[in-house]
């Protein structure tokens, strides 16, 4: 029998696992920052910002693929940043971003592309690309 107590205490450790993972970046990728966000515009580099949230399906299929996009040679030298949907709202302020699985490329401080809910490996890199 599950008492009420062991059920919140379950429910509690499933939440803060979620929490920790969505604020945990992949390879070659950073939490989303100002002040490193604004470093890399003024340094002129390739900029890929992510908006993702863990509970978001298409989310989740970005992930895979933009992982294997960062280890490629070309984008050796891009900055990537993954902007965490559910607690960073003065970031999604700042980019105008109003949805999750937004990808939005930057060539120092200029905005080169901007995409909802893309997940073709294809479309993706094409996008990655544009920052170059």
């Amino acid at each position: 029998m599950f008492t009420r107590r062991s059920v919140i205490a379950a429910t509690f450790a499933i939440s803060a696992a979620f929490a920790v993972n969505a604020q945990t970046p992949g390879p070659n990728q950073a939490k989303f920052s100002t002040g490193a966000f604004k470093a890399a515009q003024s340094a002129g580099r390739a900029i890929v910002v992510e908006v993702h949230a863990d509970w978001c399906p298409v989310c989740t299929k970005q992930k895979p693929v933009s992982q294997e996009l960062r280890s490629k040679t070309d984008f050796k030298n891009a900055a990537f940043f993954v902007v965490d949907f559910d607690n960073q709202a003065d970031a999604l302020k700042m980019l105008k971003v109003t949805r999750q699985s937004t990808i939005i490329t930057f060539k120092g401080a200029k905005e080169t592309s901007r995409s909802t809910g893309v997940s073709d490996p294809k479309r993706m890199e094409e996008q990655f690309r544009k920052a170059l």
